[in-house]
């Protein structure tokens, strides 16, 4: 007969299993992209892709890999073979977040992608995700810093947004509005205090920038740090499972870390 502690102890054993659950698997987030979500070398500092400091948002079981390069459309990105590692290496629960746009939508550039083929390739990107059993996240492209003559935020991804928000609701994959959600970002800035938040540098204020720079585009280590918040609420207000990874860290030792 089993003394009545060790059943009382065994009791509790198995309360404690079934609140907590089994342990989290380990999965990794991909982060595919251009150069507002990208690792930045440290000759474009300050400027700081989004992804950088997102990195430091998730408890132990995350890894963020972030693939996003600068210049890269959804055409050139297929291009390059950029993308088929990443699907390739793709396990069941694993994330990839996907926003492109912001080279796509320029007919001038060579990563120039139509309409129907960025339609085409994003579908792709959703298709060869789920065909590993992970999950894919459709972004909108992360607005551009431009105002109008009376202060109000104008729109500069109209035409790729809709298709990203269109494709997201056809195929039934979480959509991060963040064009929607960074206008009114620096709609709240206004004007002058919407600069902190891109790659504004008066000349001598930073070694890489002797002549200074006025970038409506790439962000600050701050700009980066909100857009990564904007998408990190989008995660919790999915009820993603990824949400349950979150936690609060301080981010700007692991930024400066990943710089190359």
């Amino acid at each position: 007969m089993h003394h009545p502690f060790f059943r009382l102890a065994g009791a509790m054993l198995l309360l404690a299993l079934l609140a907590f659950g089994p342990p989290k698997k380990n999965i990794t987030v991909y982060l595919v992209g251009d150069s507002t979500m990208s690792i930045k070398e440290r000759k474009a500092y300050p400027e700081t892709g989004w992804g950088m400091p997102f990195t430091v948002f998730f408890d132990e079981t995350v890894t963020v890999d972030n693939r996003a390069q600068n210049g890269r459309s959804t055409k050139t990105f297929l291009a390059e073979n950029r993308w088929q590692p990443v699907a390739a290496a793709l396990k069941e629960g694993d994330y990839v977040f996907i926003q492109f746009g912001h080279n796509d939508e320029v007919p001038t550039k060579k990563s120039y992608t139509p309409e129907a083929d960025y339609r085409a390739n994003l579908v792709r990107f959703i298709q060869e995700t789920r065909a590993r059993k992970a999950t894919p996240v459709l972004l909108t492209p992360v607005a551009r810093r431009k105002f109008n003559d009376v202060g109000k935020m104008e729109g500069t991804h109209d035409v790729y947004s809709a298709l990203v928000r269109t494709i997201a609701q056809e195929q039934k994959v979480p959509l991060i509005d963040l064009d929607r959600e960074s206008q009114a970002l620096l709609q709240q800035f206004g004007v002058e205090n919407s600069k902190l938040l891109f790659n504004h540098l008066a000349p001598g204020e930073h070694p890489n920038y002797p002549d200074g720079r006025e970038d409506n585009t790439h962000f600050s280590e701050l700009g980066a740090r909100k857009m990564a918040e904007l998408v990190l609420a989008d995660i919790r207000a999915l009820k993603l499972e990824l949400a349950d990874r979150i936690v609060q860290r301080e981010s700007k030792k692991t930024v400066d870390a990943q710089a190359r």
